[in-house]
Formats: C-alpha cells, structure tokens, sequence
C-alpha cells in the first residue's frame, strides 16, 4: 500500500513539471546585448548574457507561484569579493583590489553607510578607492562590469579603516536575489529593471 502511495505522489508530482508553463528556451536582444533562458522540465535552468566585452551566466532551479517565476541561482549571492586583510590604519577608508587583469580592479563602486546617509567612491586605474569620512557604520562594494547583490566590506562592529580585497571567479555568474519575472503569457516573461539589465521593458520571448 505504501508502495502504491509513493508511486502515485511520484506520477503527480512528475505530472505537474511536465505541466510547467516555462519551459523551452527565452531570448531577449537589445542592440548589442543578447541574453537567454533554457528552463527544463525538471525545473532547473541556464543562463547566458552577453555585452560587448562582458559574457555572464547562471544556472540553478525555478518554480512557478501564480504568475511569477521564480529563480534560485547556484551563485551566493554578496560573495563577489573576498576580504585578503584589513586594518585600523590611516585616515578616511581605503580599499584595495587585487586582481591579475588590471583593467577589472578600475570603477568598482565602494558604498559608505553613515548615520542613514550614502557616500560613494569608485576605484582608480590602480584599484584603490578612498574617500575622506571621519566615521562609517558600514561599507558595500559592486563591481559596475559585473553587477550583483552587493558585498559587504566593514559592519558597525568593525573599527577598521584599511581594506584589502580580491575579485573572485563568481563575478561572471549572476545570482538572480531579488529578481523575480512575470509570466505575460505562453511565450513570454518580463521582469522590471535591475542591477545587471538596468533598461525599461524587459522581456524574453519563447524561441
């Protein structure tokens, strides 16, 4: 009997995937950029995305609820950076970025917290970045060619002024936090601006 239950929740719950609305793959184009969905009947997807001399990509699982698709990146989201040192050193903050291609360690964004108010601050050709603040509650960096979920540098415990940081290999993936799409119809989703596709109407048509 428990046999005949279990095989019987597995065919209706198999049942149910194959009666996803997303599946197939979803293109969006726009001048120079191109990026695509493959949603698969056994509710994982992949991901790509490419902008001139940038390419990305994702994968991980969806599921429906209403109206709305949501997507669970294997990418963690905020880990974009790792934190090699730091130190209560030096006037102002500081951040250094350590990455073998030189051209990535420029125009990072560097977000300041302090007392509710936002500073900001981008790196030089050398990826350094500072800015002259007596005080800060907390510190966020964002890379501007591969933007995500934003890294958390220094909270309110830390009394540290001096920061050392390396780019890691998760840059190129997105994590999709906080990215949610609309199901238009059979063929299409859409999904508002964001920090990566920050252009109006977003849409990816079925191929």
């Amino acid at each position: 009997m428990k046999k005949s239950i279990f095989f019987l929740l597995l065919a209706i719950n198999t049942n149910l995937m194959c009666q996803s609305p997303i599946q197939g793959e979803y293109y969006f184009r726009r001048h120079e950029m191109v990026a695509g969905f493959n949603f698969s009947a056994d509710g994982k997807f992949q991901f790509f995305y490419s902008y001139g001399a940038v390419d990305r990509s994702a994968t991980g699982i969806f599921y429906v609820e209403g109206d709305t698709l949501k997507l669970k990146s294997d990418k963690a989201p905020g880990k974009d950076f790792t934190l090699l040192n730091q130190s209560a050193s030096g006037k102002g903050y500081t951040i250094k970025f350590e990455h073998p291609n030189q051209y990535l360690v420029k125009n990072i964004l560097g977000i300041f917290f302090v007392s509710g108010k936002i500073h900001t601050a981008y790196s030089d050709d050398k990826g350094q970045v500072h800015i002259d603040l007596p005080n800060c509650d907390s510190i966020f960096v964002q890379h501007q060619l591969y933007p995500d979920i934003l890294t958390l540098v220094k909270d309110k415990r830390s009394e540290n002024h001096s920061f050392k940081l390396s780019l890691n290999p998760s840059l190129e993936q997105v994590s999709f936090k906080g990215i949610d799409f609309k199901i238009v119809n059979d063929k299409v989703i859409s999904c508002i601006p964001n920090y990566f596709m920050e252009m109006e109407k977003i849409e990816f048509v079925k191929e």
